[in-house]
């Protein structure tokens, strides 16, 4: 197993040097769902929630949640994003709203961290606008499906 690279020799944490690394294109796929009741998913599909378009919204706050990532998750760095993308996906019989973010940039650092949170931020988004009428919703299932680029290369999740 490699080693935890947000620690010094001496235990401390500390932000990666990433200065003598070299700069790649960097791709990330993240994906995530939140299941919730019948009838909460019909008002999203239908847009018939009283908040409005909830997966437009859930869009842009996805992608406003990776630009502000390195806010968030305190020793990321702030990487210039090139291309965010958040999509959805209704799944009726599963009761489910299905969120896939892709985070691309060029530079020294990945962005998986960017795409995860694009995922999260959407997913908490559309618990935020349906809350009122159903606070059972759940988040889960949010992981990291595929990066490239940079020293490791390509690195996809196997099916599971």
């Amino acid at each position: 197993m490699s080693e935890l690279t947000h620690f010094n020799q001496a235990g401390a944490a500390h932000m990666v040097d990433v200065g003598a690394k070299p700069t790649t294109k960097r791709i990330a796929v993240a994906e995530g769902r939140i299941t919730m009741r019948n009838e909460t998913l019909a008002l999203i599909a239908h847009g018939s929630a009283a908040k409005g378009d909830v997966l437009g919204v859930a869009r842009i706050a996805g992608i406003m949640g990776a630009k502000r990532t390195a806010d968030l998750i305190p020793l990321c760095h702030p990487i210039a994003l090139t291309r965010v993308a958040v999509d959805f996906d209704i799944d009726m019989d599963g009761n489910a709203v299905h969120c896939r973010a892709t985070g691309e940039t060029t530079g020294q650092t990945g962005v998986e961290m960017e795409a995860l949170t694009a995922v999260q931020v959407a997913l908490l988004t559309i618990y935020d606008m349906c809350k009122a009428v159903d606070r059972g919703m759940t988040i889960e299932g949010v992981r990291l499906l595929e990066k490239q680029g940079g020293k490791s290369g390509h690195w996809r999740r196997d099916n599971d």
